[in-house]
């Protein structure tokens, strides 16, 4: 696919997948394409040229909201929850529709089940909760709509060292129970531990690709990434 912004081409004749089970890491230098290649793959920008599947059915016309029924979710970078409403509000934000909202209770015990600080904050409003927590809301917002593909943007971005390890251990369990996982992040040695697969992006270029445990061992991702 090939993405602008106006007339600046950002993203040049990329072409990856994401199979079914998997975590894969898209990984690159800020503005490399990472998060507008997310926002491509969730309908927030169109590609001018190129074509994005799910599931066998091309979705690159279709608007965001019909791609969260279609089964992806997309969480974004600073999270983006609605501050003045509550944890709990918040969660029901995600399963407004379909087989999502008549499982809502069920997935929400799931998510609290996942997120014990969230049961406990569940009447508490969004802008009051920590970092760590907003980002806890945010991972569990994206669960409610029952996604076949979750997609994160930067989910360690401000977060403490302890907190990171949590987040990454929360994603690696999504993955165990069936979620299919597209992760962008800075922290790239963590994110390569975790991934099955991941995708080098430079200057909004595919430049490499292998499974996680292979790029942690590429020379050129140890110097440029992880600072050997």
């Amino acid at each position: 696919m090939n993405v602008f912004y106006g007339d600046v081409q950002v993203i040049w004749d990329i072409s990856f997948e994401v199979a079914q089970g998997e975590i894969v890491a898209l990984i690159g230098a800020n503005g490399a394409g990472k998060s507008t290649t997310l926002k491509t793959i969730s309908g927030i920008l169109k590609s001018r040229k190129g074509e994005i599947t799910f599931n066998g059915a091309p979705i690159h016309a279709m608007e965001p909201y019909r791609l969260i029924e279609r089964g992806i979710a997309h969480v974004p970078e600073a999270r983006r929850l609605f501050v003045e409403m509550t944890v709990e509000e918040n969660l029901d934000m995600g399963s407004l529709k379909g087989a999502a909202k008549a499982e809502r209770e069920k997935t929400k015990q799931q998510v609290f089940e996942m997120f014990p600080r969230l049961r406990e904050r569940r009447r508490q409003f969004a802008g009051t909760l920590s970092g760590g927590e907003q980002q806890m809301l945010a991972i569990g917002r994206g669960l409610m709509s029952k996604p076949l593909l979750q997609m994160y943007d930067e989910p360690s971005l401000g977060l403490s060292p302890i907190l990171v390890k949590d987040v990454f251990n929360v994603i690696k369990r999504i993955k165990e129970e069936g979620t299919t996982v597209l992760i962008v992040e800075q922290n790239v040695k963590q994110t390569l531990a975790i991934a099955d697969r991941a995708y080098v992006l430079e200057n909004g270029r595919i430049i490499l690709q292998g499974t996680g445990e292979s790029l942690l061992n590429n020379e050129h991702v140890k110097t440029a990434y992880l600072g050997v």
